[in-house]
């Protein structure tokens, strides 16, 4: 986490156990989704499953010796257990970011065996502190920890917390069961305990796979998507990192915020620091704060998936618990092992990336202690920055932590200090990183209307990873088509020329690196839409007599920049920005061709306007352009081969995100609301559309907000 990934190597290497594998294939892990290599993809695979094997093996050794450890709080073998639980997840995530479609699947089936493991020593946890607390239990420890080994009736009947399967929301295990007799039926109909599960190994051979065929060559792109460091820097307090939100457009005006639903026993340990007198055997601390990690996550991760994939994980039977992962998450970060480390940088990733792509969150309530683990509306600024202050104290070479601060910097509308920020003369050791620092430059560059930057980072990108070089070219070109007319507005036609090319230049090429990458067997939904728009383009260009640079439609860049909600991140001056390059393209004596547009390409038009409005908090304005230019036609006329399928649902998404920022604090609120829900319940129900899954996300979190704000009026 210090950015010396080289030395955790040739320290991991000294040593055999089940920590040094899962160690060295953390390493790799964190290699594998910084970067998405796949030869490191791979790796990182094969290194979790050696550990996940290694786990299983010292599980049940540490079951028949319960001697060699002895602990207050967890059954015998508890570490081990999750060292099991942590590589099948870590598994799970390289799983999906495998390309091969079977290994998805088995990803999600590693997620349910995990959950199981999590959920089942956070309940030895409930129960210690039940006992600890003086609580009355029906049986003593002997009881709770072996009798019913053999015991088969004495399997809980009800569901795990967190509302896993097809019951409704329930405890995994009965209050006594021992750690390994936490069962699940399976097909058979025979109860399956943990130790069961865990001796069936890495590769459940009970289980039968089979690869997916996979999309030959040259076939046609899916149609949808399913589914720098300055080391002396380092200050006790980050004085220079001070993120005291400027008065900028959008500043909510925030009603009581709701509080969020808890239930007290099952969250009884997440209030403890490390130096609490339970946590003095070193093992216990280990397990606390990885069980809370990864459990967290998995919370977390379920609850964020988008309506795009509803289908999948409801067949699978996952079902998410954002509020508890978020509290998990930052029970862990207090830690000072690996486990807090990857808390923290979850919880300012979730933070600086999730909530800041996203719209209609909780309310902020300002007179809130921002360090009551109940707090966890809006974003939590001073918490934030104290736990950046602590991972840049903790880790003071790593560039991880950078990122994140410039990111927060981004989310309170200071680009140009992100920019600053990623600017810097020194470089992270780990390739990843920086391929992910350029990445971020680029976007901020991008935001700031800074095109000749933003095309040199992008282009920069595709010699850092290989992700998604037809998306980088794609936004490269499209600065050069903002420089192109830019200076024929001027009128400069020398210069205007230069753009001109380049840009067509740099947009031809972004068919040669369409669809190489895959997530889940399916190429990029960012692939399949910048195809889409390039085919577009050509064929006006054809059907109007017309070139290239001047078929295209409204500006690529704001639509990219709204794409990525790059607005949510722009000051007042950037946002006016936008509305003027918006206004020079339907300006027909800069934009002779727009007379010619159809109502797809106006409605990408008053789509990308409204949000800048609602921004500037011009609800009024966005609403009643969104009514009159998008919602006003049926939906059908935006459908088509190569038109813009996304506009009419995210207009729905915009009208209940603009009701949302309407709220007051006063009775009429509750009005509001309920018309912003019906507004975002028609853009959850929508039909698959392009880019569904990013709308998505935005969609899934307003319902949610929307919903506990009503349960906490």
């Amino acid at each position: 986490m210090n950015d010396d990934l080289a030395s955790a190597e040739e320290g991991l290497r000294a040593g055999n156990s089940s920590f040094h594998k899962l160690g060295k294939g953390m390493v790799t892990f964190l290699r594998a989704t910084l970067g998405f290599e796949p030869e490191v993809i791979r790796e990182a695979s094969e290194r979790l499953s050696e550990a996940e094997t290694s786990a299983s093996n010292d599980h049940r050794r540490a079951q028949r010796e319960p001697h060699t450890l002895h602990s207050s709080i967890y059954p015998a073998g508890s570490e081990f257990a999750l060292c099991h639980a942590e590589a099948q997840l870590m598994i799970a995530v390289v799983g999906v970011l495998n390309e091969n479609l079977m290994e998805s699947i088995k990803g999600f089936y590693k997620l349910r065996k995990a959950y199981m493991t999590l959920d089942t020593i956070l309940e030895a946890e409930k129960r210690y502190m039940r006992t600890r607390n003086g609580a009355s239990i029906n049986s003593t420890r002997r009881n709770s920890f072996n009798s019913l080994r053999s015991d088969r009736s004495a399997r809980s009947t009800t569901g795990m917390p967190g509302g896993f399967g097809d019951s409704p929301p329930r405890s995994a295990v009965s209050q006594n069961a021992p750690y390994e007799q936490v069962s699940e039926v399976n097909p058979s109909g025979k109860p399956e305990g943990l130790s069961g599960r865990l001796e069936n190994g890495p590769d459940d051979e009970d289980e039968e796979f089979y690869d997916a065929d996979e999309v030959p060559e040259g076939a046609s792109m899916t149609g949808s998507y399913l589914g720098h460091v300055d080391v002396n820097a380092t200050t006790s307090r980050m004085e220079n990192t001070s993120l005291q939100s400027p008065k900028t457009p959008n500043s909510q005006k925030f009603s009581t915020p709701f509080s969020p639903r808890s239930t007290r026993t099952a969250q009884e340990m997440l209030n403890l620091d490390p130096d609490s007198d339970i946590f003095t055997n070193s093992i216990d601390a280990f397990i606390h704060s990885g069980s809370n990690l990864f459990f967290g996550l998995l919370l977390l991760l379920i609850s964020l998936i988008p309506p795009a994939f509803g289908k999948l994980l409801f067949i699978i039977g996952f079902h998410g618990d954002r509020e508890r992962g978020i509290r998990m998450l930052w029970q862990a970060s207090k830690f000072h092992n690996i486990n807090g480390a990857m808390a923290g940088l979850i919880v300012l990733g979730y933070y600086n990336n999730l909530v800041g792509f996203c719209d209609v969150l909780p309310d902020s309530n300002p007179s809130a202690d921002e360090d009551d683990p109940e707090n966890l509306g809006g974003y939590p600024l001073h918490r934030l920055e104290s736990l950046l202050a602590d991972m840049r104290s903790r880790y003071p070479k790593s560039h991880l932590w950078l990122l994140e601060e410039s990111r927060m910097q981004a989310c309170h509308r200071r680009l140009d200090k992100a920019i600053d920020l990623l600017s810097g003369d020194t470089k992270s050791s780990l390739r990843q990183v920086e391929a992910l620092s350029m990445f971020e430059k680029a976007l901020y560059a991008m935001y700031s209307h800074r095109y000749l930057l933003c095309a040199d980072s992008f282009i920069t990108c595709c010699s850092l990873n290989n992700w998604s070089h037809a998306l980088y070219y794609y936004i490269a070109g499209s600065c050069h088509v903002e420089l192109y007319r830019l200076a024929k507005a001027k009128p400069d036609t020398v210069t205007a020329k230069k753009h001109a090319e380049k840009a067509v230049e740099l947009l031809q090429t972004v068919r040669a690196h369409a669809g190489k990458k895959k997530f889940m067997a399916r190429q990029l939904p960012f692939d399949i839409f910048v195809v889409r728009k390039l085919s577009k383009w050509e064929s006006r260009a054809k059907e109007w007599g017309v070139s290239l640079i001047d078929a295209i439609g409204v500006s690529p860049i704001e639509e990219m920049i709204y794409l990525w909600n790059g607005i949510k991140r722009m000051d007042t001056r950037q946002l006016e920005d936008s509305l003027q390059v918006l206004a020079c393209h339907e300006d027909p004596a800069q934009n002779p061709t727009w007379l010619r547009e159809g109502l797809d390409e106006k409605a990408i038009l008053a789509v990308l306007r409204a949000a800048t409005y609602r921004n500037l908090n011009r609800w009024d304005d966005a609403k009643s352009l969104l009514r009159k230019q998008v919602i006003a036609y049926d939906r059908t006329v935006f459908k088509g081969q190569l038109k813009d399928d996304w506009t009419c649902p995210t207009a729905h998404y915009e009208m209940g995100a603009n009701l949302w920022a309407q709220r007051t604090g006063a009775e009429g609120d509750a009005a509001l609301v309920r018309e912003a829900q019906e507004w975002v319940e028609k853009a959850a129900k929508w039909e698959g559309y392009e880019l569904d899954a990013r709308i998505g996300l935005k969609v899934t979190t307003a319902q949610e907000t929307m919903r506990k704000w009503r349960e906490g009026r």
